[in-house]
């Protein structure tokens, strides 16, 4: 059999998602023949199922919710409200193709850049194999992505289950929407489809919902949701799925109890597996840990020389923003000869439900198992006036600030606004600046963020 003829590269990317074809065009930018390989679509799970639908459908479900909430601001609406769920998708499709037509039209415009569709795989630490090609390039960046789990439960694979991709093609509202997984996704999918008029019911194996944050903070999201009609079943398992008319049978145990629920659509939202099976590691000289993950060191660097892991796929971070800051990191060391890491990155990032969660650094409990001396501070947000004039008081704030060098070492914001507010609490913290300089700064009256000042006066001791 004649062997296939390597062709030659400056730099290969498997994978376009939020790395990828950043660091695509630097390369390229830079005078670098670029191969950029991916199987599916530009732009990863961010631009297509992830950041940039939700966020669009999320969008909509507010405007459903304003609409039936107009009364309580003195605004009539004659009929009631209804969601046109054609309509509503259309929207999404709208943006989701903009985003994805600005991305390709990019990426087509970099002469040195070859965007090849198609699944790669490893042949050797310095050869990736696409279709009837193979290409070699002396540095080889992967960008592989994650996609959602979905759990061996038997009956699985004779029920019409969605994921979050899944979820981006429908077109109607579910009579009664089922989700598995009371974590981000799960949460932001069950307030969306409340607000747009279906009976939502939430299953998670564990006792509340995030439990990543603190238990207060996870006790304010139920509320929050709850007061939507959505219906949580904590401390519960699936042990088993079976058709139901178009829908779905589950049967469930909690603690020694048995039930069972019908739905006309089952969401599995209950965690992200790693796109590492399919890349041939092996043949690249990697391993990848026990949950798929491929290890990278502070610069993102894997242990064969010349191959880098950016995103999702190396588990160092779940986001939009954290794989994009694997780019600027990667491009800073390989481009621009710097020395940027991730070792002093402070975890950040948000829940979008409404209103939205913003978190940054150490929770209280982190603190706590830490043993470092702290002060605390949580705030309701009925405290907050811009929350009591926009007729949203749900939620509340929270700090925690290092007793002795008087730096923050993490906070909560739930409510109006939060997801933003944060970021002022963000740059006092990498900055590492103290505390007390917000405190005698002047804020805008009224906004959120002013009430911040507040909130770090009223600091006391972590008992």
């Amino acid at each position: 059999m004649e062997a296939t003829m390597s062709e030659q590269f400056d730099a290969i990317i498997i994978g376009a998602g939020q790395s990828g074809p950043f660091l695509a065009a630097r390369l390229a930018d830079a005078g670098k023949k670029v191969a950029l390989i991916e199987k599916e679509h530009l732009g990863g799970t961010c631009v297509n199922d992830g950041c940039t639908p939700t966020k669009t459908l999320v969008a909509s479900a507010r405007a459903a919710w304003s609409a039936r909430h107009a009364a309580e601001f003195g605004v009539v609406l004659t009929g009631s409200v209804t969601v046109d769920m054609k309509a509503v998708k259309a929207r999404k499709d709208k943006v989701v193709g903009a985003s994805v037509k600005s991305l390709t039209d990019w990426i087509g415009s970099l002469k040195t850049l070859e965007y090849i569709k198609g699944t790669g795989s490893f042949v050797s630490p310095t050869e990736v194999s696409v279709d009837n090609r193979v290409l070699t390039a002396p540095q080889i960046f992967i960008n592989a992505g994650a996609t959602a789990s979905v759990p061996d439960w038997p009956g699985i694979r004779t029920v019409p289950y969605l994921t979050n991709t899944s979820m981006m093609n429908l077109d109607t509202l579910p009579g009664h929407l089922i989700i598995a997984g009371a974590s981000y996704i799960g949460l932001e999918f069950a307030q969306m489809y409340a607000r747009f008029g279906a009976k939502v019911t939430v299953i998670e194996r564990g006792a509340r919902p995030a439990s990543r944050e603190d238990e207060d903070v996870s006790t304010a999201i139920r509320e929050i949701l709850e007061a939507e009609g959505v219906t949580f079943l904590f401390d519960t398992t699936i042990e088993a799925l079976a058709k139901a008319g178009n829908g779905a049978l589950l049967s469930l145990k909690s603690g020694e109890r048995r039930a069972s629920v019908e739905g006309s659509h089952f969401l599995v939202a209950v965690g992200r597996t790693p796109n590492s099976a399919g890349l041939n590691l092996e043949a690249a000289g990697i391993k990848t840990d026990e949950r798929g993950y491929i290890p990278v060191d502070d610069h993102l660097r894997t242990k064969a020389r010349g191959i880098w892991a950016m995103g999702d796929i190396n588990g160092r971070g779940a986001f939009t923003h954290t794989s994009y800051n694997d780019f600027e990191i990667v491009a800073d060391n390989v481009i621009d000869h710097g020395k940027r890491s991730i070792a002093k990155r402070v975890p950040v990032y948000g829940l979008f439900i409404d209103p939205p969660l913003g978190r940054i650094g150490m929770s209280e409990t982190e603190v706590r198992k830490s043993g470092k001396p702290a002060l605390m501070a949580i705030m309701p947000m009925s405290k907050v006036a811009r929350a009591r004039e926009r007729g949203e008081t749900q939620g509340l704030m929270k700090v925690l600030v290092d007793a002795e060098s008087k730096q923050i070492l993490g906070a909560t914001i739930l409510g109006i606004g939060g997801d933003e507010v944060i970021h002022s609490l963000l740059q006092l913290m990498v900055a590492g600046t103290p505390y007390t300089t917000m405190m005698h700064t002047v804020h805008i009256h009224p906004t959120v963020t002013e009430l911040i000042p507040s909130l770090l006066a009223d600091l006391k001791p972590l008992e």
